[in-house]
């Protein structure tokens, strides 16, 4: 399994042979300088809500690479407006089938509301079960208890979290997360991508250490195999 980060809130996984693209934000991302959204391949791409810093670039690459989108209803209609047809809705709920193995929605305590005004449904987090490990994507979120229920459903190799606080979890709220899913290897995102959300790096890691758990901060393009 493979995590390679793009910078911001936007990551690909490749397992199974296929190509998860999760939250696409590309055009207007500081953090994404160099990367040409038209060379990201997709066979799926993961919709956490629809916030413009999560969304910007899923039309443009859904519609270009044909790759399933598996979003809040809300959202699915939203794409369908757009011209995108191969949209999945999810919900909070139980685990639905891929090739790459299986995917739930879980709760993420956020907000939602996409570039045109419109409603963006429920924010979501997502477990993965596959042949190659299990992993957790939180999504824009704070600190929940609901975290506590995902170790009865996947046993974690690792999670991906924001902490750049303000608007989501900060680096203390993500470590108390990692003790909640009972995964203590986690990649850091969603932060200093813009003035709220600036955090102190060697810091950050310092207290994940401190704790007995590890903080990986990937650079932009960089590639982490599991």
């Amino acid at each position: 399994m493979k995590f390679t980060y793009y910078g911001h809130a936007t990551f690909s996984i490749d397992v199974q042979g296929k190509k998860i693209l999760f939250d696409p934000f590309f055009t207007g991302n500081p953090s994404a300088v160099g990367i040409n959204p038209d060379d990201i391949k997709a066979d799926f791409i993961f919709v956490s809500h629809g916030h413009g810093d999560h969304v910007s670039d899923l039309v443009s690459i859904a519609k270009r690479t044909g790759a399933q989108c598996i979003c809040p209803p809300e959202i699915a209609n939203w794409l369908h407006n757009q011209g995108v047809e191969n949209a999945l809705p999810m919900n909070h709920g139980g685990y639905i089938n891929f090739p790459f193995g299986k995917a739930r929605g879980v709760n993420a305590i956020h907000s939602s509301g996409l570039p045109d005004g419109s409603y963006g449904g429920n924010p979501m987090g997502f477990v993965f079960s596959t042949p190659e490990g299990d992993f957790y994507y939180a999504g824009d979120t704070a600190l929940t208890m609901d975290m506590q229920l995902i170790p009865l459903w996947a046993n974690l190799s690792f999670s991906i979290m924001p902490m750049g606080g303000h608007f989501t979890m900060d680096v203390a709220d993500a470590i108390h997360a990692s003790d909640f899913v009972k995964c203590p290897k986690v990649i850091g995102i969603h932060y200093d991508t813009f003035g709220y959300i600036k955090i102190d790096k060697e810091a950050a890691a310092k207290s994940f250490a401190d704790a007995g758990k590890t903080l990986l901060l990937p650079a932009v393009g960089e590639t982490i195999e599991f």
